[in-house]
């Protein structure tokens, strides 16, 4: 018989995961996978192809749930199933693979740019507007806290490459923040 009280506790839930109950998995994938889809569309701009790689890494976390100790956050833990589920996807798809261009060295001018009226979601937007291999180390550095070194590692780059597509990411970044500051401007005061 279900219990849902045995899933109150993330102890609970990983027990009841361990012994295959249905119940604590569906509670597992209720609990995250929109969390976990919105990592997946950080990496991967279309939604299909997100919520692929959003079931695969459920399907990851059930196979190796005998491994987590406990030793740590749960949570990041499965997220870095699924950060490595979506890279995995990015390598194997060759529409999706990285562009790592180091033959075009110029760096943009730091533009003046203004953040006090941009929203999340639109700065959101404007990651996603990045090129992959920008857009996939900026989320691997900026937002999961990965070294360059642990990015290069996942991406099979080099340390160097990792930190110039970061800095390529953030002019890029910083250059349509600044195309926007006179629409932010103008539509909020």
């Amino acid at each position: 018989m279900f219990n849902r009280s045995n899933f109150s506790t993330e102890e609970g839930l990983i027990k009841g995961c361990l012994k295959g109950d249905r119940a604590a998995q569906r509670h597992l994938y209720d609990s995250y996978s929109g969390k976990f889809l919105a990592i997946c569309m950080r990496y991967l701009k279309d939604r299909e192809h997100a919520e692929d790689v959003m079931i695969e890494s459920f399907m990851k976390i059930f196979e190796k749930l005998p491994q987590f100790q406990s030793k740590g956050s749960f949570e990041g833990w499965m997220k870095r199933i699924v950060v490595t589920q979506a890279l995995m996807k990015l390598r194997s798809n060759r529409h999706l693979m990285m562009e790592v261009n180091m033959e075009d060295e110029h760096y943009l001018q730091s533009p003046q740019y203004e953040l006090t009226h941009l929203e999340a979601a639109e700065l959101m937007e404007l990651v996603q507007s990045l090129p992959v291999g920008y857009r996939t180390v900026f989320n691997l550095y900026a937002i999961e806290g990965y070294s360059h070194q642990e990015i290069g590692d996942l991406l099979g780059i080099s340390e160097s490459t990792s930190k110039s597509q970061l800095n390529r990411a953030r002019n890029s970044l910083k250059e349509k923040i600044a195309s926007l500051s006179p629409k932010i401007k103008t539509n909020h005061g």
